[in-house]
């Protein structure tokens, strides 16, 4: 299958010809059917450069509905068992993309709120300024093994758990594509953090990215430049000429180690012992609580002793709080010159010299 590649022409068509099975992460900016009445003025008479494009046009929500279930369909043919699916939306689509995606028997996985920190304001006052969009990540199945960077994300939202509702801004300044004539070259252009974020958290490098909708080429973009390969699908030719150039200015990433972000489940085991093989720490070596107010000490097979029981870091850090459970890795520390250090970073360590 040709990948790294932006092909023109009807999405459900040229899915059709994708062989089954063949990629790992779909996102999809379908069209929102905006419903758009009248012509949008600013407070000051000028015109709001809104969705207005025939593509954007449908007669009705129940041809709208047959689209949405035609290249959902389609769109699950093509993913993998174990991979998933983003789409994005306003709340003039998204409740009706997301039943659709339920009845194809899609698992959703999150709601995701977009949340802008520059929205366009309400010019005509009479509701709440919109200013978020919403995305559904949805797996293939409920049982598929589906890719989630957790540790790359709360490392991206400073050590923090990522939560579900993502301030980010709109597509603006010098990363908004414009026309020769100055004006904005597509009208939903969406932010390359946006898709920073999704494909770092769905996808590991050299894996397969479809965008259905490819638009103004942000997925394939932000794809290339994280090391994933993509598929853009696009109908309108002056579109996909647009997100050709533009991919073809992006840089690829050189070092895949670089974008590369291993849950530590997939990682080595690593027992604690081996830390006291090698010399990391030993026999002896008092550990500490992240508080100081439990300690016990290393002994030579690996296991720690405290004031009143013997057993792993894990069942020994259980005991000294009273609790069913304990991650010994992330609940021990070593006191080095006055200052506790994770003896994880220890284990971190000796993976990589055993890389």
């Amino acid at each position: 299958m040709e990948v790294n590649v932006v092909k023109v022409g009807d999405c459900i068509e040229l899915m059709a010809r994708m062989p089954e099975g063949s990629v790992d992460m779909i996102f999809a900016d379908p069209p929102y059917n905006l419903q758009l009445a009248h012509e949008l003025l600013r407070p000051n008479h000028t015109r709001v450069e809104g969705v207005d494009d025939d593509w954007d046009k449908f007669d009705g929500f129940a041809a709208y509905d047959d689209f949405t279930r035609a290249w959902l369909g389609a769109a699950r043919r093509v993913l993998r068992a174990d991979g998933s699916l983003w789409v994005i939306g306003t709340y003039h689509n998204i409740y009706r993309v997301g039943t659709i995606l339920q009845d194809l028997e899609y698992w959703i996985l999150n709601d995701v709120v977009w949340r802008k920190s520059n929205p366009m304001p309400n010019f005509r006052g009479r509701r709440f300024t919109n200013a978020h969009e919403i995305l559904i990540w949805a797996a293939h199945g409920k049982d598929a093994r589906y890719t989630f960077n957790y540790a790359a994300m709360k490392a991206l939202n400073d050590d923090l758990q990522m939560r579900s509702d993502w301030l980010i801004p709109i597509c603006a300044g010098a990363e908004r594509l414009k026309d020769a004539d100055g004006r904005k070259a597509h009208p939903t252009q969406k932010p390359e953090a946006l898709l920073h974020r999704v494909i770092l958290a769905a996808t590991k490098p050299g894996q397969v990215i479809l965008d259905p909708f490819l638009g103004s080429g942000t997925t394939a973009a932000v794809a290339k430049r994280l090391g994933r390969r993509y598929i853009g699908l696009e109908r309108e030719p002056r579109y996909a000429e647009m997100a050709r150039r533009r991919i073809a200015r992006t840089r690829a990433v050189e070092d895949l180690d670089l974008v590369d972000t291993p849950s530590k489940r997939e990682q080595p085991r690593i027992p604690f012992g081996w830390l006291v093989e090698r010399g990391l720490l030993e026999p002896g070596t008092v550990l500490h609580s992240p508080n100081r107010r439990w300690s016990a000490r290393v002994r030579a097979d690996g296991t720690l002793i405290s004031a009143d029981f013997k057993g792993s870091i894990h069942q020994v850090g259980a005991h000294v709080q009273g609790a069913p459970a304990c991650n010994g890795w992330q609940f021990w520390c070593l006191d080095v010159e006055g200052k506790l250090v994770s003896i994880d970073l220890l284990r971190e360590k000796l993976r990589s010299e055993l890389n």
